[in-house]
């Protein structure tokens, strides 16, 4: 399987990274081919150009719409920041899930184009899933993230990991976390 894991965090030695590591080693041990984009490390520019809004594509775009169009499975890590993704992974979304590439109209119904793609979502919070659960948030988020997003151009959503309470969790914790979601 063609694996593709789209990161966004900005500390490269945060417990993101660990996750995108731990990822893409265990899919690779699996037989998997894997790809990983690290948004900030090849600088994405999340803002959109007027130039796209009217359906032209730059070159960064092509080569990212490449890497999607390849993966049987996209991976995406990330922090969650305000109840969403952070910016450039926002802007990754806006600039490469174009119109065309991965959703259209087709006699006034929208379609997802990314049809027979498997998406899985990881990220990290600060509060605990209790909290999110109990003011509903955890359900907002999951309506335009998982299904206003991905579902929308067609991914199946496989799995959404949340490791939350990042900052009071210790390194045990943490040690422990990834040997509970590696099963």
């Amino acid at each position: 399987m063609k694996h593709l894991i789209v990161y966004a965090h900005p500390r490269p030695r945060s417990f993101n990274r660990a996750i995108v590591d731990t990822v893409a080693e265990s899919k690779r041990k699996e037989g998997h081919e894997v790809v990983v984009r690290d948004l900030y490390e090849i600088g994405f520019q999340p803002a959109l150009g007027s130039t796209e809004m009217l359906g032209g594509v730059e070159e960064d775009v092509s080569l990212e719409q490449s890497y999607v169009s390849w993966a049987d499975h996209v991976t995406f890590i990330y922090p969650l920041w305000w109840m969403g993704m952070p910016a450039v992974l926002k802007g990754y979304v806006d600039r490469v899930f174009s119109y065309g590439f991965a959703h259209k109209y087709v006699d006034g119904v929208q379609t997802g184009l990314l049809k027979g793609k498997t998406a899985a979502l990881i990220h990290t919070q600060n509060k605990s899933q209790e909290e999110y659960e109990a003011s509903g948030m955890e359900q907002s988020m999951r309506l335009t993230i998982d299904k206003g997003i991905f579902e929308y151009c067609g991914f199946e959503v496989t799995r959404h990991f949340v490791f939350d309470s990042i900052l009071s969790s210790t390194a045990e914790e943490r040690k422990n976390w990834f040997a509970m979601r590696s099963h």
